[in-house]
């Protein structure tokens, strides 16, 4: 892997187009304990470390944002991902740079 990210896309592009009603397929890739202190309503939960088997979870043809905490995890999933066929972006910044609201499992 030479970590190209394919295509990227900003936390607050992504906001916009879900306060618009946008169905948009998201992937989140933190570590189960990120996940619960707070993630995007709506979005898949599968960490990075389990990716390569359970990308079969994903549809390749469906534009997916992968999210973690800065964009660095996040990256490596989309190149994970791109070099499978999937149509993925990365959101830029993570959730570091996310200003929307979040869903909390605590």
């Amino acid at each position: 892997m030479a970590f190209k990210v394919p295509k990227e896309m900003s936390p607050k592009e992504l906001e916009t187009r879900l306060l618009q009603g946008e169905f948009i397929m998201m992937l989140d890739v933190r570590e189960p304990e990120e996940w619960m202190e707070g993630h995007i309503a709506g979005a898949k939960h599968i960490p990075l470390g389990n990716l390569y088997e359970r990308h079969i979870e994903l549809n390749p043809n469906k534009e997916t944002i992968v999210i973690c905490r800065s964009g660095n995890r996040s990256g490596l999933a989309c190149e994970l991902l791109h070099e499978r066929g999937f149509n993925v972006l990365n959101m830029t910044g993570g959730l570091n740079a996310w200003t929307g609201d979040l869903v909390r499992d605590m």
